[in-house]
């Protein structure tokens, strides 16, 4: 699961830009384009 703790002098803006790092390297995005349409066996 993908986590992103925000400092106390962080702004919003740079942690979400962490977070989507986080989540492309994670490979999620990939994972969710590839189960969003039932494909038949």
């Amino acid at each position: 699961m993908t986590q992103v703790i925000i400092g106390q002098t962080e702004s919003i803006e740079s942690a979400l830009r962490r977070f989507k790092k986080q989540v492309a390297k994670a490979g999620i995005y990939q994972d969710i384009k590839k189960h969003q349409f039932f494909e038949t066996p």
